[in-house]
């Protein structure tokens, strides 16, 4: 279990962070500035809070109203650095054993390799492992190093930089690991491939981690657990599904980047479904069973829709009724977004009044062969079906 509440004060700047959580692995996100790294940093001593309170595992780290701040070399934390902050003058394997109180044989002596069974390549199965020193060479052989090991960092790619900085913070055992945007300096494509090895390496490892990153999609691969950040505050962990599905607020659906945040009137609350008057038409939203509805018929309600869901019904089949095309819309798309593999279009609903979202109402996300196939760059007037199930509530308060 972590439970972390500091704070902190630099110039103008003040980190106040309360979260906690039993999570294998937990994900900060935030924009820069938002004091991801300088929770870190405490977390792992570096820098002395202000006030506060830092527990792992049951051992008391940080309690500034008893007086406790352990030294970094007595927390047993691993530490990752944005930039890795590997030594240059070392090579790969003295990088890892660096921080051991023993290697094997003389520290930084290149290691002895043997055979070993595959059936003992999971942790700790062979007694030959499980000495501290050897840990070391664990890590240079699980993480695809050993032919690296005589290399400095100097002569490595930056996906093999990152391989070694993780192999030195686990090859000091510790409890509890920190990555400070571990793949941020990394091309797009390796960082989507060390994705997975990292969430799998760190599950394999079996200890708690804290991940920071900016990238939402990065910390839903990797993490269990989100802790959002903004401008030094932090909301609650909770898991990555109930972010993404569940916001708790308006503001948290703007932290993680939803789309088609909009508003509309209560118009009637059934025990799985609610209906909202948006636009001059009738939205039907499923009920969310995690979060109390504290509305009345006419109130305003903050909701969002995702914008893959939203289907452009196509022209040469029936005329589109309200059971197979729940939610329907006639309108215009009036501009679009060439995204790659999708288009992004804004659609304006043909209803009198302002659009929602200042020119248009809808972000629309849909494949390029269905752009292509369905001749919308040509083709811009259209209804469109919402479906219930895209369409989130934000709780009220």
């Amino acid at each position: 279990m972590l439970t972390v509440s500091l704070k902190k004060q630099l110039g103008d700047f003040a980190l106040d962070v309360q979260w906690r959580s039993d999570a294998p692995i937990v994900a900060l996100v935030g924009p820069s500035g938002a004091g991801k790294t300088l929770t870190l940093q405490c977390m792992a001593g570096l820098i002395v809070p202000d006030e506060g309170r830092f527990v792992c595992a049951d051992r008391v780290l940080d309690d500034t109203a008893a007086g406790i701040h352990l030294r970094p070399q007595a927390r047993r934390i691993g530490y990752v650095f944005q930039g890795y902050a590997l030594f240059p003058h070392m090579t790969v394997w003295q990088n890892i054993t660096y921080g051991q109180k023993r290697g094997i044989r003389k520290r930084g002596s290149d290691p002895i390799f043997r055979p070993w069974d595959s059936k003992q390549r999971k942790m700790g199965s062979d007694p030959f492992f499980r000495e501290e020193g050897s840990r070391s060479l664990f890590w240079l052989e699980r993480l695809g190093l050993a032919p690296l090991r005589a290399r400095y960092p100097s002569q490595l790619s930056g996906g093999e930089q990152q391989r070694v900085a993780l192999a030195r913070a686990l090859a000091t055992d510790p409890e509890l690991l920190l990555l400070d945007e571990p793949l941020s300096a990394l091309d797009a494509p390796l960082r989507r491939d060390l994705r997975a090895e990292l969430a799998q390496t760190l599950r394999e490892w079996g200890k708690m981690a804290v991940l920071v990153t900016h990238d939402l999609a990065e910390a839903y691969q990797i993490a269990d657990f989100v802790v959002l950040c903004e401008n030094g505050r932090t909301t609650d962990a909770v898991p990555k599904n109930d972010l993404l599905w569940n916001p708790s607020s308006e503001r948290v659906a703007r932290l993680i980047g939803a789309r088609n945040i909009l508003k509309g009137t209560l118009a009637e609350a059934g025990d799985d479904t609610l209906a909202l008057d948006w636009r001059g038409g009738r939205l039907t939203a499923a009920r969310s069973p995690s979060h109390a509805l504290h509305a009345r018929e006419g109130d305003r309600l903050a909701f969002f829709v995702r914008p893959e869901y939203v289907r452009l019904i196509r022209k040469d089949r029936a005329v589109p009724d309200a059971l197979r095309h729940p939610n329907l819309f006639r309108g215009e798309i009036i501009g679009d977004r060439d995204e790659g593999t999708t288009w992004v279009l804004f659609f304006k609903v043909a209803a009198p009044g302002p659009p929602s979202q200042g020119a248009y109402d809808l972000e629309i996300e849909i494949p390029k062969l269905v752009y292509e196939r369905l001749n919308v760059s040509a083709d811009r007037h259209w209804d469109v079906s919402v479906h219930p199930g895209s369409i989130q509530v934000l709780p009220s308060h």
